[in-house]
């Protein structure tokens, strides 16, 4: 595990050599600079290779980072965030059973806020419902506590605001038309790239914590996830393509910024123009659909989502308000 907060060498290196990109850095000058061996030097240095650095090494002139890392290391995330609370905390794993899990036990600890848990691989990764989530690498899997002052009614809004925060940093980010199938999912053309999962604490009627999880299908071969969840191949798609030489990060510290953002507008009561704008890029919206219930079903047509995140849904000349379920067009 790698944090944001617990400087390494790693990272102080890294610093270096990205200061100096324009030439070679003498192993003599970041020995002087770390205070460490020479030997200790290209430990770290073959550790960062391990990383995804490429680095340059050369006789009598020293060390030149020549490409930065794909991997979504806490410097590189942290290296230009522009949100105030949200990721200023990070902690990081190559493999781990559960970002959610993770975080879940993070909340424990009341100073915990904002803080960003994310891994290049879940063994143990979850969806909606418990069900399975396939985390394979390529993947971006993170979750995110907050600590919001907020009655609990206001849990329903989040799959909502973060769907939307997503589905514009991707096309910020990665010039990409999305869409929002309610109640979390971000697909293209119908194929599902990304879901959402909230899990929440609420004491007194008040919302002691909120965790956001959230899985982005970055890099990935659609077929091996659609066949691990014996799901249609169609069903499913990737945001980049294996050949595209794009980085991650990026598109994480976009999704920050923009989950902030709707986070702050909850929290001025500003949720219409939350609303507004998942709206403009809903798929759901004017379709037929079948909702299942641990009660039973609903069809109807979708006209609309209300100002808690609940879908509206008419049929026959009855109006009812849905805030959670599975979804079927129909």
């Amino acid at each position: 595990m790698y944090t944001s907060f617990e400087q390494t060498t790693l990272d102080k290196i890294i610093i270096l050599l990205k200061s100096n990109q324009s030439e070679f850095l003498s192993g003599e000058k970041l020995s002087k600079s770390l205070a460490l061996s020479r030997a200790a030097i290209w430990k770290n240095i073959k550790k960062l290779k391990s990383l995804g650095y490429k680095i340059e090494s050369r006789p009598k002139s020293g060390y030149k980072l020549r490409q930065i890392t794909d991997l979504l290391v806490p410097w590189e995330i942290s290296d230009g965030l522009q949100t105030d609370i949200i990721g200023r905390k990070i902690y990081y794993f190559g493999t781990i059973d559960s970002t959610q899990n993770f975080a879940l036990e993070l909340a424990k600890r009341p100073h915990e806020n904002g803080s960003l848990v994310i891994a290049d691989r879940q063994t143990q990764g979850r969806g909606r419902l418990n069900r399975k989530w396939v985390s394979p690498k390529g993947g971006i899997w993170m979750s995110i506590l907050l600590r919001p002052n907020f009655e609990s009614s206001y849990t329903s809004l989040f799959p909502m605001s973060t769907s939307l925060a997503l589905a514009v940093s991707i096309e910020k980010t990665l010039k990409i038309k999305t869409e929002l199938k309610w109640p979390n999912d971000v697909t293209i053309n119908g194929r599902k790239v990304a879901g959402i999962l909230i899990d929440a604490s609420v004491e007194s009627n008040k919302i002691d914590y909120l965790i956001i999880g959230v899985g982005i299908n970055f890099k990935i071969n659609p077929g091996t996830i659609s066949k691990s969840i014996k799901q249609k191949k169609y069903d499913i798609d990737t945001l980049v393509n294996k050949n595209q030489d794009t980085r991650p990060v990026e598109l994480v510290q976009q999704f920050l910024l923009e989950l902030e953002k709707t986070y702050n507008d909850i929290m001025i009561g500003n949720v219409g123009t939350i609303r507004k704008e998942w709206m403009k890029r809903s798929s759901t919206i004017g379709k037929n659909v079948t909702i299942t219930l641990t009660t039973g079903t609903l069809k109807g047509k979708v006209t609309g989502i209300d100002k808690t995140g609940a879908l509206v849904l008419s049929r026959n000349g009855t109006v009812q308000h849905v805030l959670a379920g599975d979804m079927t067009y129909n």
